[in-house]
């Protein structure tokens, strides 16, 4: 007798804000120079959540949505910025150069909340 299997979705197990969270920042530290593997993880966030309500709130349609954030899709940068505004995300910049280790400012952290979701928290670092 064969094993029968189902295939995997992640957005099935992104049930809360803060998982939802976690997984972005978790594909976003993965990713590397992968544009394709950040685009499928923005489409699994946004499945995890209402598409209908997510193409209501950046004006394209839910077709559309799912074409472009498919694996097989290639969103122009506004498309993106519009999704993850929608999200109530943004995109930022960040210098390679720069070194946070032994230097004092924010760090953002995960933590586990009490419900067993991961919430992320500013933390103040100090001079070492």
């Amino acid at each position: 007798m064969a094993l029968k299997t189902t295939p995997w979705d992640s957005a099935d197990y992104l049930k809360t804000e803060a998982d939802i969270t976690a997984y972005l920042d978790a594909c976003f530290e993965e990713a590397g120079d992968d544009p394709a593997f950040l685009m499928h993880a923005l489409g699994v966030a946004a499945r995890a959540r209402n598409m209908s309500q997510l193409a209501r709130d950046t004006g394209l349609t839910r077709e559309g949505l799912y074409k472009a954030l498919s694996s097989n899709g290639n969103p122009s940068f506004g498309t993106v910025l519009k999704v993850a505004d929608a999200m109530g995300y943004r995109f930022a910049l960040v210098s390679k150069k720069a070194k946070t280790a032994g230097r004092a400012g924010k760090r953002t952290v995960a933590r586990k909340v009490p419900d067993g979701s991961v919430e992320r928290i500013a933390v103040q670092t100090k001079d070492r």
